[in-house]
């Protein structure tokens, strides 16, 4: 009946595009949207290319047409070699097969031997850790086996070319560390990948060069962490500096207010910095009656509200009516990867007198770049931990051992 019904509506259409083709023609023009255009770029074998930009940029309509499932308006594609795609939860699965069958039938569609995919078998199976549901219809899985099930097949089945979406981001956070952590397994045997994802630490960390797409055009091409870098200094939802032009507005009470905060970085007010470089939170307040003993104070906290750590100048003082700033320096291989945002308060020793406290005042984001003195060093993989100290370590001492003493 659906299809009857969707047959008939477009009948209808031709006819009236037959009958009245210039009203056709000015409503087709006044509803044109490209999602991509002028869109050009070449990656060679076993190269790994990071893809960034907001909803809506384009992103994942460039990937359909990589795996030929939308095909081009204008333009073509090359490509050489067996691609393996997992764009949306569910792709290529059929509701009403099992997950042992759906694993044939991915293997069949990437053109698989059947041998070669029962060889295959149950390394697929451990690594997506759906071995009790294997033989119950896929349509009964949640969207997170889904997942296991389709990112296990399409990596697993050696594609020559690797497309992964942000459909990541439905599974749990351990499996996604998992699937980080086989993307870079995939990568260092020579294989070619296109990576979509909003996680800028696993583009960083996993791409060498990244392509910034908004509007459906390049941006920028290069580097990840310059890419990621330009990016991110464009989202406007992040402040690195606030400032409150008329003091009477500004947080505070009779005695101090607070009138300025920036976040800085080799002297310059920056919302991405990074993390193996000191950082800098200037505060500037204003004095107007004469206090002892004020404390300035912040607190840095993550996306999910835990406070990285809390410092203040506690230090004895004796401040007149007037205008100050005050710096303090974060040093270099401390912050982690990620979005920071940055409480600022006026205090003093009696903790019931808090004259301004403010829930981020800044916000910036932490990218760990390519250097060498970086606390992961050249190793790629997932490194956790909300803070990212350097630690000293000695050299490797041998130790003598006795074998005679030992045989005894």
């Amino acid at each position: 009946m659906r299809e009857v019904i969707s047959h008939a509506c477009t009948a209808l259409f031709h006819l009236e595009q037959r009958a009245h083709p210039q009203l056709v023609r000015s409503k087709a023009s006044s509803e044109e949207f490209w999602a991509l255009k002028e869109v050009s770029f070449e990656l060679k074998r076993g190269e790994v290319l990071g893809i960034v930009g907001r909803n809506g940029a384009g992103k994942s309509t460039l990937l359909k047409i990589i795996s030929r499932i939308t095909r081009p308006t204008g333009g073509s594609v090359e490509i050489t070699g067996r691609v393996g795609s997992l764009l949306e939860v569910g792709t290529g699965f059929h509701p009403e097969l099992t997950g042992r069958e759906n694993i044939y039938l991915n293997g069949a569609i990437l053109g698989m031997r059947r041998a070669d995919i029962t060889r295959k078998f149950d390394e697929i199976v451990a690594f997506s850790e759906i071995d009790k549901f294997l033989d119950t219809p896929v349509k009964h899985y949640s969207s997170g086996m889904y997942t296991r099930l389709a990112f296990a097949v399409a990596a697993h089945l050696d594609p020559e070319i690797l497309i992964v979406d942000e459909v990541l981001a439905v599974g749990d956070a351990q499996f996604q560390r998992k699937c980080l952590g086989k993307m870079d397994e995939v990568a260092q045997a020579g294989r070619t990948i296109l990576f979509v994802s909003h996680n800028m630490n696993a583009i960083n960390r996993l791409c060498p060069t990244a392509i910034w797409l908004d509007g459906g055009r390049i941006i920028r091409v290069g580097r990840s962490d310059d890419v990621i870098k330009s990016y991110l200094s464009a989202d406007l939802s992040q402040a690195p500096e606030r400032h409150w032009t008329f003091p009477g507005d500004a947080p505070g009470d009779d005695r101090v207010r607070l009138l300025h905060v920036r976040v800085l970085q080799q002297e310059t007010v920056t919302p991405v910095v990074d993390i193996n470089e000191p950082v800098e939170i200037q505060i500037e307040f204003a004095v107007l009656r004469e206090v002892r003993n004020l404390m300035r104070g912040i607190n840095l906290y993550d996306p999910s509200g835990l406070c990285l750590f809390a410092s203040c100048d506690w230090r004895a003082n004796h401040l007149s009516p007037g205008r100050y700033s005050n710096t303090v320096t974060i040093p270099a291989f401390l912050l982690a990867e990620g979005r920071i945002a940055v409480l600022v308060q006026l205090a003093f020793y009696d903790p019931a007198i808090q004259s301004a406290i403010v829930p981020s005042a800044v916000v910036f984001s932490s990218v760990d770049t390519d250097n060498q003195l970086a606390v992961r060093g050249p190793y790629k993989g997932t490194w956790p931990g909300v803070l990212r100290p350097r630690l000293d370590w000695d050299n490797p001492t041998p130790i003598v051992v006795d074998l005679c003493e030992e045989a005894q």
